[in-house]
């Protein structure tokens, strides 16, 4: 009886260009082929051409997916020049940006505009455009995000594709996770805006956990394959903190934890367990299916 065909995941590492620390850490596990997609934050301070050119070459070597990490959200300042609501001329908190979204407060066009400017910049930073756009803090499942998300990344990139952040587990196993339980539930309408658009998404998500509490990482990620389909998508955020990391956002120590495990001989072992194997940008087969439900 044949052995059953490794499950193919992205394993996409978000936020390079938020530190040298976390780009440097990025870079390092892409070339030990422990990552395969990462997503870049064209609103970040650490992301000039230097570095933009580090990840290109390693990526290249590696068969490796480069992302635009879409960012709608504090501390970060807009690319265009007319964007609002903002706060202190830095993009509003999470909080304050996700109740707007639900209660219908933003304008769509201006989100497109700046969604536009930085897609434009990826293309200009790197050559072409992306292979998939995702969003800093989800905020690409957000309500009226999603519409001017979906729009742009059509009509600019419509050969890339877009992460949606739905779980497969049962909903039993769902309820224990509050956090992962809003994604669900947003990533509900946005699945079908970009079916309706044509645009490709990851067929499962894994990843979200509580960054403020202490966690066993290993433990985390072998839990993180649990009901993961073939072609789907566990989001992870290796990294070195550096005082430009500390300034920037108080998901720190737990960035390195990530990378010592990813970096680890567990790490391959735990795959190896699981079944489970990194896709290839190049790999013909390697864009997940289109889902509506």
């Amino acid at each position: 009886m044949s052995e059953a065909a490794p499950r193919r995941i992205w394993l996409c590492a978000d936020d390079y260009g938020i530190s040298p620390g976390v780009n440097r850490a990025i870079r390092e596990l892409i070339a030990e082929r422990r990552l395969n997609a990462t997503s870049v934050m064209m609103v970040g301070p650490a992301i000039d051409r230097e570095e933009v050119q580090a990840l290109q070459a390693v990526a290249e070597a590696a068969d490796c997916a480069i992302g635009l990490h879409a960012t709608l959200t504090a501390p970060f300042s807009p690319l265009t020049m007319h964007y609002h609501p903002l706060h202190g001329g830095i993009f509003l908190p999470l909080g304050r940006k996700l109740r707007g979204s639900l209660l219908r407060r933003h304008d769509r066009a201006i989100i497109a505009t700046e969604l536009t400017a930085q897609l434009e910049a990826f293309a200009d930073r790197f050559g072409r455009m992306p292979d998939y756009v995702d969003g800093h803090q989800h905020v690409q499942l957000f309500p009226q995000v999603r519409d001017a998300f979906v729009g742009v990344v059509k009509a600019l990139a419509p050969h890339a594709w877009v992460r949606q952040c739905g779980r497969v587990q049962p909903l039993a196993q769902r309820l224990g996770a509050p956090k992962a339980l809003l994604l669900d539930t947003l990533s509900g309408p946005f699945r079908k805006r970009a079916a309706h658009a044509g645009l490709t998404t990851n067929p499962g998500f894994a990843g979200a956990y509580d960054f403020s509490r202490e966690t066993d990482f290993a433990a985390l990620m072998a839990s993180f394959f649990d009901g993961l389909p073939d072609g789907g998508l566990l989001m992870c955020h290796p990294g070195f903190v550096d005082d430009l990391l500390i300034s920037l956002d108080p998901f720190t120590d737990q960035r390195e934890r990530e990378h010592e495990f990813l970096a680890s001989d567990r790490f391959p072992a735990l795959l190896a367990a699981h079944n489970v194997t990194l896709l290839r940008r190049s790999d013909a087969a390697a864009a997940p299916s289109p889902t509506e439900n």
